[in-house]
């Protein structure tokens, strides 16, 4: 046997065949150094992939941040519209007290949802997990005793 001990059959010593002029240690530097060379260039692609799709999601969120922007500006010409058109039939000043009347109503509505949604998530505690955790703790202390 090549590379075995006499323990195991083989020779007195070991015997290390040379390939291409290279020894075992010489083969197993060569190893890690392919192997080092292998884990740079796969950490590079994956910082190469992350900056990527940082870059992505950075433009992304600044698209939408603009989009919203311009909602808002848009919002505020439809509500201009609807009291021009309001003006029509009464004087400017009495549309723009209705329009701004329905507004302070839709959002005084929009807020006592919201509060009332606040409140029932509110603490956020998983309730039910503890629950099963306390009936699953009692259930062990009560089946060892």
């Amino acid at each position: 046997m090549v590379g075995a001990p006499a323990a195991f059959g083989g020779p007195r010593g070991w015997k290390v065949r040379v390939v291409n002029g290279v020894g075992l240690s010489g083969a197993a530097r060569r190893v890690a150094d392919h192997a080092r060379s292998f884990v740079r260039l796969e950490l590079q692609l994956a910082a190469s992939e992350l900056k990527q799709k940082v870059v992505a999601l950075a433009a992304g969120i600044a698209l939408v941040v603009l989009a919203g922007v311009l909602l808002l500006y848009g919002i505020g010409f439809a509500f201009a519209a609807a009291a021009t058109a309001i003006a029509k039939a009464v004087p400017m000043w009495a549309a723009l007290l209705i329009v701004g009347g329905g507004l302070a109503l839709f959002s005084g509505l929009l807020a006592v949802v919201g509060v009332t949604l606040l409140r029932r998530g509110a603490p956020p505690v998983p309730e039910q997990a503890i629950a099963e955790a306390r009936l699953t703790t009692e259930a062990l202390q009560n089946g060892h005793k």
